[in-house]
């Protein structure tokens, strides 16, 4: 039996324990997706305790904590630090198979210095453990960042946004990482969203362009867009339920525009019209810059209307959705590729029957503007495991090029969440170790160190230009 996630952990062949050890383990993080707030990054405050590093906005947690029958205040309400910790120690020792189990032992080891399996009986000493540490070291999210090792973070903004504290963190002194926003235009695809108006006068006061029409709105994301590429923006971000492609005349997407921007209620298909002629436009923009364009596909948000009136968005009530996704995705990929403008570009599915198209779509549309220009995202949200990051790395070697593969990113808001990238690595390095040991590759000790390191590291950084 081996040892409780030990130093090699999820490394079960000499060739994985190589790879990841002597290449892998101690390279730098390119994070070029994540939810961290570059104002907490600014800022940099220390947390109070290990419950506000690590439970504070985490749905992961209060998902499996809700599924233990945990009462609602342990997880987005007022409970005490200590109790909240408790109540998810309870919930982690039953997270047998589940990822959150592996990631909290993982920081317990890498930020904590504590090896002791966590539950409910060793609650209260890992509490105590954890909160000297934070008290006696350093844990200020600049910190944590360095102590990772993470060279650059892409955090995910929105268009209208003044990009403050990007500009504040170029200036941070002794901040040896590159805190880069990303272009999100959610809010102006949005036409259906009851707030799409007001955001409409939010958009047009930071473009300064009045937004009388959608050729206005395309104008105003332009703009800013060029604004966010100053500031040392190199990619954008759309997540979709589904993939919204619908061409439309010019006239019946304007209509559609005005019905939404005097409040009117817009259907499915006028919506679809709208996002289509938008994206691109985008998509146009983001070629003209040079930019990666990342395509989440297949979340169903806020399942849980009661939840939702009474909490908001993303505290953990989303779930797996399960459109149809190769015709639209194709013909949108398509009518940039035809006019010679798709932007490199990272396929996202969220739903693992998934796999294989977007695995086969890639070839369809390579260009020589970067290596595997279109890019078979890593495994994301729930299917951020140990199964599903496997799956994904096999669809991508069985079908595409995954010595090509741009590897990790964190998607999270947690500043201790940097363990998934240890995670991912051995994962990747026990894949590839037993192919090697199986003889279906060769064990071409120069090769595989550029391939580990590669997906690991150095394929983000050339692919993103950073």
């Amino acid at each position: 039996m081996n040892n409780f996630m030990n130093k090699d952990f999820l490394l079960d062949t000499e060739t994985a324990k190589r790879l990841f050890h002597d290449y892998c383990e101690n390279l730098p993080i390119c994070d070029y997706h994540c939810h961290l707030s570059p104002k907490e990054i600014y800022e940099n405050k220390s947390p109070k305790d290990i419950s506000e590093l690590w439970l504070k906005g985490d749905h992961y947690k209060w998902r499996a904590m809700r599924s233990c029958g945990i009462s609602e205040d342990y997880c987005t309400g007022g409970i005490t630090g200590k109790e909240q910790f408790e109540k998810f120690a309870y919930t982690l020792q039953y997270a047998i198979g589940n990822p959150l189990y592996h990631w909290a032992h993982i920081e317990l080891q890498k930020y904590f210095g504590i090896n002791t399996p966590l539950s409910a009986k060793t609650a209260d000493e890992i509490y105590e453990r954890a909160n000297k540490a934070i008290a006696d070291g350093d844990f200020r999210p600049q910190s944590l960042i360095m102590k990772s090792n993470v060279k650059v973070v892409c955090t995910t903004d929105d268009p209208a946004d003044d990009l403050k504290y990007h500009k504040l963190l170029k200036e941070a002194d002794d901040f040896d990482c590159s805190v880069l926003p990303t272009f999100r235009p959610e809010k102006a695809l949005n036409i259906n969203s009851d707030g799409f108006g007001n955001y409409m006068k939010e958009l047009e006061k930071a473009s300064n362009i009045k937004i009388n029409s959608v050729d206005d709105v395309i104008a105003a994301l332009e703009k800013r867009a060029d604004y966010f590429d100053e500031i040392g923006c190199r990619v954008s971000d759309h997540s979709f339920d589904y993939v919204p492609f619908s061409p439309a005349s010019d006239a019946a997407v304007e209509a559609a525009f005005q019905k939404a921007i005097n409040g009117q209620c817009v259907s499915r298909e006028e919506t679809d019209a709208y996002k289509t002629k938008v994206l691109l436009a985008l998509g146009e923009k983001y070629y003209n810059l040079g930019w990666a364009m990342e395509i989440h596909i297949g979340a169903m948000r806020n399942n849980n209307t009661a939840m939702f009136n009474k909490k908001g968005a993303d505290i953990g009530f989303d779930s797996v959705g399960d459109d149809c996704i190769a015709y639209p995705l194709s013909r949108f990929l398509d009518a940039l590729n035809v006019k010679g403008r798709l932007p490199k570009t990272i396929l996202f599915n969220l739903n693992n029957k998934d796999n294989i198209v977007l695995a086969t779509m890639l070839g369809n549309f390579q260009g020589t503007e970067a290596e595997s220009k279109i890019q078979f995202g890593p495994a994301w949200w729930f299917l951020d495991t140990m199964d599903g990051m496997t799956e994904q790395m096999k669809a991508l070697g069985n079908l595409g090029i995954l010595g090509k593969f741009i590897g990790m990113e964190t998607d999270s808001r947690s500043f201790t969440s940097y363990g998934r990238h240890d995670y991912f690595r051995r994962i990747m390095c026990r894949l590839i170790g037993r192919w090697v040991e199986d003889g279906w590759y060769a064990d071409d000790e120069e090769l595989l160190k550029e391939i580990v390191c590669g997906i690991s590291y150095n394929n983000a950084m050339k692919y993103f230009n950073f």
